[in-house]
């Protein structure tokens, strides 16, 4: 009996793993919800709809160059401190863009926001996985959940508020909600243990001459590279090869988003078991959702179920992705994480960028679709080769002295 409650206390996951989980669901939050009020952004402010897109952009651009830059820049600080003060951040960033008329001032502002998120997931993906220990994969799970949530729940009810109240109004929120965060990170993130060891930009380097650290970023990139350029373009599918109403593609995306959240947290607990095949099945699945979506777009319900599941297997892969990242650093894991969000965004960028020009070829909605099926068979190589590598290492230990 004792065992039995012993068991079940040990794979309950610490409440600290549920708050970076918050953190990331207010930044998930952020990221995405610009898209679904950009016709109110340009009203308001006077400005093309596609002008209205920089606020995007330049939120992407923050987290691919931002995100490994801050980890560096706060590696000397505490990381409950650096936490906090990213949520803060990230809080002013938030004001800024809801008080100011400006649109130049607005981009900063969402650039701001950008770097802070960036520290925010870089740091909270090695607090949830130390403070997991042998369950890392199913900790980064929820915490990457938390963004998966965010597409689920924070991003249709912030656009339905920005279009009730105004654009500004879920930023207000959002400022407001990171405030809270703040103090709530603050108080239940543990100290930095007193181990010894000191964090430094010199060992964060050494880590990353792992090559199997670059594999994992290499997969990184082609996991999300391979399922956003469909899911960016899946508007256009839907209404010009599924032919469903365009009031119907936010419950589509919804759908998306539920098969997200669901695949990230079941991803991180079969991956805390199963870590090589929980890097093979979900991208294997994931091509061959992409492959079925390709051709049987024109069928409704057969579309709407392949959505889901691109959403379920597409996200799957990401905690364990991070968790490798993190682990082969060893004592340097903040880099290593930091670069992991940066590659994820670099994939999305290049993915959804290279998706842009199937979109305007003969193929139409159709083409992002088969180049994210072509990128998502390349995320084999690298992962083949990562294992291989692993394979080799664990050989050569038993001989070691």
């Amino acid at each position: 009996m004792t065992t039995t409650l012993s068991t079940t206390k040990s794979r309950r996951l610490p409440m600290v793993t549920y708050v970076l989980a918050a953190g990331v669901f207010l930044m998930g939050t952020t990221e995405f919800i610009v898209a679904g009020i950009l016709p109110d952004i340009a009203g308001d402010l006077g400005i093309s709809v596609a002008d209205a897109g920089l606020m995007i952009t330049v939120f992407a651009v923050g987290m691919i160059v931002g995100t490994p830059t801050m980890a560096i820049l706060t590696l000397r600080l505490p990381r409950r401190l650096t936490l906090s003060l990213a949520l803060v951040v990230f809080a002013m960033g938030h004001l800024m863009a809801a008080l100011s008329p400006d649109f130049t001032i607005i981009l900063g502002a969402r650039f701001l926001t950008a770097l802070a998120t960036g520290a925010f997931w870089a740091v909270a993906a090695v607090v949830g996985a130390k403070a997991a220990g042998a369950a890392a994969s199913r900790a980064l799970g929820v915490v990457l959940g938390g963004g998966m949530l965010a597409n689920v729940a924070g991003v249709p009810l912030g656009a339905f508020a920005g279009q009730v109240i105004g654009w500004r109004g879920p930023f207000w929120v959002l400022a407001a909600l990171a405030l809270v965060g703040a103090v709530a990170v603050y108080r239940l993130v543990a100290a930095d243990p007193h181990s010894g060891h000191t964090p430094s930009v010199r060992a964060e380097l050494a880590s990353m001459r792992d090559s199997r650290v670059w594999l994992v970023l290499g997969g990184c990139a082609i996991v999300c590279g391979s399922s956003l350029a469909a899911y960016t373009f899946i508007s256009p599918l839907l209404t010009e090869n599924t032919g469903l109403a365009a009031a119907a593609v936010p419950l589509v995306l919804m759908v998306y988003g539920v098969g997200a959240f669901i695949g990230s947290t079941l991803g991180g607990r079969f991956g805390a078991q199963h870590p090589y095949p929980a890097l093979f099945i979900p991208a294997s699945m994931t091509f061959l959702v992409l492959g079925a979506l390709f051709m049987f777009s024109s069928y409704a319900l057969v579309t709407v179920v392949l959505i889901f599941l691109l959403g379920l297997f597409g996200m799957a892969t990401n905690p364990i992705l991070i968790g490798k990242a993190v682990g082969y650093a060893g004592h340097a894991p903040t880099l290593a994480s930091a670069l992991s969000t940066s590659a994820f965004n670099l994939g999305t960028a290049m993915g959804s960028w290279i998706a842009g020009f199937a979109l305007e070829s003969a193929l139409g909605a159709s083409g992002p679709v088969l180049v994210g099926t072509g990128i998502a068979a390349l995320y084999f190589l690298p992962v083949t080769v990562l294992i291989l590598k692993d394979r080799k290492l664990r050989r050569s230990l038993p001989s070691s002295p």
